[in-house]
């Protein structure tokens, strides 16, 4: 069984960056393909980026059309962790942040495609 858990959440001003980190271990055979979601008081579940590769040799990224250019996600499997780097950071960001694993198939940015699911990290962005 993978175990996931995210850090870096935290409170910044618009325009501000974090990095959320995501620190996978147990059993990582089920981490080719991850995704971070991010959930909203009062709102639904949205996926925010995906990633699907191994290595150096990431073939497929995917990003929801609201952090496109200004978010990124990578993955480091020499200390098994995957990144969100967050720039530009605005104030509809603020959520509480997932990294998920364990993917079924499907789209990347399907929460309901993944089994694995970390506790989360809090991003809050003030105007």
């Amino acid at each position: 069984q993978v175990r996931l858990v995210e850090s870096g959440g935290g409170s910044v001003q618009a325009g501000g960056s974090l990095r959320l980190s995501c620190a996978v271990s147990g059993y990582t055979y089920n981490t080719y393909q991850m995704g971070w979601f991010r959930q909203a008081p009062g709102k639904e579940r949205e996926g925010v980026a995906g990633i699907v590769g191994s290595g150096s040799d990431w073939t497929t990224l995917r990003y929801a059309e609201s952090v496109k250019g200004r978010f990124t996600i990578s993955k480091d499997n020499a200390k098994n962790t995957l990144y969100l780097q967050m720039n530009s950071l605005k104030p509809e960001d603020t959520a509480m942040y997932y990294c998920a694993a364990d993917f079924k198939g499907g789209s990347l940015l399907d929460g309901d495609k993944y089994n694995a699911w970390g506790q989360g990290t809090q991003v809050t962005v003030s105007s």
